[in-house]
């Protein structure tokens, strides 16, 4: 399991902007050179005419600038050259100093943000954007320039094969790189471009293939895994992968970590030689290989590779298809990696570029999903009655496995601790009917994890009687129900809220911006949503992962029985019978109240036929590795573009 965001109306918590309307005496982030022209004009201009002059002092300037008098005056100096300023000093008793103001602000301000985004340098070109385009159309003509730079580009540079690189906008910031902590659908996917893992779930073929390891096998009893590792692995500084690098990220893995639950059964580890590695377990675990195919198991170097660990996390080692050259708060760019075992990527960058919230009516999209323009790729999700622009692009659906659901926070007092209340709730609240107010033509009723179970069960009408019996039954009073929610569930909410009102059940909503101290803890309810990313562990992983809300909304006598349950699925050599038991698990916590579902969501658009090798993952993201462009086919406006060094 691994959260998600959702597929519309997402908002993302951004601090970029914050310094933006307030200005104390020590300027608390450096001034980019070609700011200083801008800073100037705020401050001195006024409703003055463009080449008019202004009285300014020299230590007017300094405060300004936040520099020196001499540093205000060699600043001067270079705003004049650049024809940008005239600047007259004051000179005698009662002549004051004046400046003019040569450039237009917008368009100068235009100039700054393109320069700064062509040379990458997107966090100075959103500072910028926040700072100064208040009161002007420069953020739209911006963005609309910036629209323009998404997509796939053939980058050609003086003496040099060109170079294919995939940009594109994405809302949400990085959590981590470590697999170890992995808990996010965004971070999990670039985690699977860093780093490799001992085996590999393939989603078309619904089995297990090799990856690292090139054979595995098992003892009879299911406690005794041996895998066997392919020679000539190399990370990404070169080094080739080992047996101790291995046992390095299991023992890892294995200590006070988010992922831990993984390896819960695991005795111990050992490397026999160089290219081979056993894991003994305390108990069965006959699907242990689907365990080790977790995003979370990826392979580190042995003592992350002879960094210190806090400047390895900067910029990870590992053995994937991509590298990581560029990870701040505005941008994450990808290389090829030129030997990687599985075959070199065709692409050789990936640029994502995270767009502040500012500019997110640019970037609504499904979540995860490309926004791939220039002719390349077509949300229609953000025009939903419009159709792609000809009938030769390719449409591409995928039913996300998994599904958004709701749960009740067990360890708060409350009406939630009654059964009969829990259930009286869930009778109101039906999802066929959350769907149909949602309106979302790619949303499905939800009443259980996964699509195909939801599939088995239909809708049941709503009995006044046996809810009315149920309320008795709890002797609620009125309490209201305190929900801290994302406002990126706001549609849910409130349409809870407008049902629930209907039978006398008070929510009293708190919205918090994801990474605004967002905590769930002290909620009597919550609305998330889960990925079925790889089959049966993402399940399990719902309920043993410490950073998953089921895990922290269960009392312990519930999170024991489904240990044991979980225990006596996984000693099980029979597929069907596991099935059965997780099964069994789901529906309990459903019956008596403690989750409720709520939808399933596909995700729907369309490809421009140039472009090959595009699936959709059950994280909802592209697999860059697999990604080509056939040439021939490109629409002629993607004409290569010249880049000068």
């Amino acid at each position: 399991m691994l959260c998600a965001k959702r597929v519309k109306k997402r908002i993302i918590a951004s601090t970029i902007f914050l310094f933006c309307h307030h200005r104390s005496p020590r300027r608390p982030t450096p001034m980019y050179a070609n700011e200083r022209y801008l800073t100037l004009l705020n401050r001195f201009s006024g409703d003055s005419e463009l080449g008019s002059s202004v009285e300014a002092t020299l230590e007017d300037i300094a405060a300004a600038l936040y520099c020196t008098p001499r540093n205000a005056k060699l600043i001067l100096r270079r705003l004049q050259q650049e024809e940008l300023i005239t600047w007259h000093p004051g000179r005698g008793r009662g002549h004051r100093s004046r400046i003019s103001f040569l450039a237009p602000m917008e368009d100068y301000l235009m100039k700054l943000l393109q320069e700064a985004a062509t040379g990458g340098n997107y966090k100075a070109a959103f500072e910028l954007l926040g700072e100064y385009t208040g009161g002007t159309d420069v953020r739209e003509r911006f963005l609309g320039w910036l629209d323009g730079q998404f997509g796939y580009k053939k980058e050609q540079k003086t003496d040099s094969a060109a170079q294919d690189r995939l940009r594109f906008p994405i809302l949400n910031k990085v959590n981590t790189l470590d697999p170890a902590e992995v808990n996010f659908a965004l971070d999990a996917h670039l985690l699977r471009q860093l780093f490799d893992r001992l085996l590999r779930y393939c989603e078309e073929e619904q089995r297990i293939v090799p990856a690292a390891a090139h054979h595995w096998s098992v003892n009879a009893e299911g406690t005794e895994w041996t895998f066997f590792l392919r020679k000539g692995i190399l990370f990404h500084d070169g080094r080739e992968l080992n047996s101790r690098d291995v046992v390095f990220t299991f023992q890892r893995l294995r200590g006070e970590t988010a992922n831990r639950w993984l390896l819960r059964g695991v005795q111990d580890i050992q490397a026999i030689g160089s290219h081979v590695v056993r894991f003994q377990l305390s108990k069965p675990n006959y699907i242990f290989e689907r365990f080790v195919c977790s995003t979370a198991a990826s392979l580190l170097p042995d003592g992350f590779g002879g960094h210190a660990e806090e400047q390895f996390w900067q910029k990870p080692i590992g053995t994937g298809p991509f590298r990581l050259l560029c990870n701040n708060s505005c941008r994450i760019e990808l290389s090829a990696h030129e030997l990687y075992y599985g075959g070199r990527p065709y692409l050789d960058y990936v640029d994502m570029i995270i767009m502040p919230e500012e500019c997110q009516p640019l970037t609504q999209s499904q979540p995860g999903m490309m926004q791939i323009r220039d002719g390349f790729y077509y949300d229609p999700e953000t025009s939903p009655d419009t159709l792609p622009p000809s009938d030769d692009w390719q449409p591409i659906q995928k039913l996300c496995h998994g599904c958004a659901m709701m749960g009740w926070n067990l360890r708060k007092p409350g009406p939630q601790q009654s059964e009969a209340f829990r259930r009286a709730v869930r009778m109101i609240l039906d999802p066929a009917d959350l769907v149909e107010h949602l309106a979302e033509k790619n949303s499905f009723p939800a009443y259980g994890f996964l699509p195909e179970t939801s599939a088995m069960r239909t809708s049941e009408p709503l009995r006044p009687e046996r809810l009315r019996s149920a309320l008795r039954e709890a002797e609620y009073d009125g309490t209201p129900i305190h929900v801290v929610v994302d406002p990126k569930y706001r549609d849910e909410i409130t349409w809870m809220q407008k049902r629930l009102a209907e039978w006398d059940i008070v929510l009293e909503i708190e919205y918090v911006v994801h990474g605004c101290g967002l905590t769930f803890h002290d909620s009597d309810l919550a609305i998330w949503r889960i990925v079925i990313a790889e089959d049966e562990v993402c399940e399990i992983e719902a309920y043993e992962h410490k950073e998953c809300l089921l895990h922290n909304y269960l009392e312990d006598d519930t999170h024991e029985w489904i240990i044991g349950r979980i225990d006596a699925a996984l000693a099980s050599p029979d597929a069907a019978a596991r099935r059965q038991i997780l099964r069994q698990v789901e529906e309990h916590l459903r019956d008596d109240g403690t989750i409720i579902f709520l939808h399933h969501q596909q995700l729907s658009t369309y490809l421009h036929p140039s472009v090959q090798g595009v699936r959709l993952n059950r994280l909802g993201w592209v697999d860059f590795k697999n990604v080509w462009l056939e040439t021939c086919l490109a629409a002629p406006e993607l004409a290569a573009t010249e880049l000068r060094s």
